[in-house]
């Protein structure tokens, strides 16, 4: 991080408006990133809203052929789990040409998976996407798990499961690191947490993530309106 975390908010009540502004603004990071750097480095994260996206950015002008996109976080299980990340990823860009980089949970060894993960990462992503959980986890950094401690490394496991399952899951270091974040929030059960992360609040996870500029894409109901 380099400032102070800058925070915008967008909020829309129809669904198919808020998943449009997301995408318009991944597209817009993404020219942003090709014309300073001729490539565009994307993190996804999981959940169900980025798919939702996703929907929406196959038809926006998006130069695919020059995105990499990477893996915020990824439970550890087979490749045919439909729990996994990875299947939803490839769903939802169906042909479109970008680089995808797989977070190798199906190794015998997690932790030296980790460590190649986080040689494949560059140095800085120019967007990463970031969903909101009602206990207030971001990424795979769950409530009380040692990985909220992970300072010294890119990318870690939890040593706990969560929801039925351990995770890889990029770090604090990572996420604080990237140029712009992008936040989707939906729903009235994620209206707490959302106030607490606005607030900066480090009592839940995603209150500690420190990232300079930061949108928040949401709806109503998230707000508590």
């Amino acid at each position: 991080m380099t400032g102070t975390p800058r925070w915008s908010v967008e909020s829309h009540k129809d669904p198919t408006e808020l998943f449009r502004t997301a995408a318009a603004h991944v597209a817009r990071r993404a020219h942003e990133a090709v014309r300073e750097n001729g490539r565009f480095t994307f993190a996804v994260s999981g959940g169900r809203t980025p798919w939702l996206m996703f929907a929406e950015l196959v038809h926006e002008d998006m130069p695919w052929d020059r995105t990499d996109i990477f893996q915020v976080d990824e439970r550890i299980t087979g490749p045919e789990d439909p729990d996994r990340n990875l299947l939803h990823l490839h769903q939802a860009l169906g042909s479109a040409p970008a680089h995808v980089h797989p977070m190798p949970v199906e190794a015998d060894d997690l932790e030296a998976a980790a460590r190649q993960y986080a040689e494949e990462l560059p140095d800085r992503f120019d967007l990463i996407h970031l969903g909101l959980g009602p206990d207030g986890h971001t990424a795979s950094l769950v409530p009380g798990d040692p990985i909220l401690d992970v300072i010294d490394e890119p990318v870690a496991i939890t040593t706990h499961p969560y929801q039925g399952h351990r995770r890889m899951s990029l770090t604090y270091p990572t996420l604080d690191a990237a140029r712009h974040v992008l936040w989707l929030v939906t729903g009235a059960d994620k209206a707490q947490a959302l106030r607490q992360l606005l607030e900066h609040d480090v009592a839940i996870p995603a209150g500690r993530v420190s990232a300079e500029d930061n949108l928040i894409v949401t709806d109503p109901a998230a707000e508590g309106r």
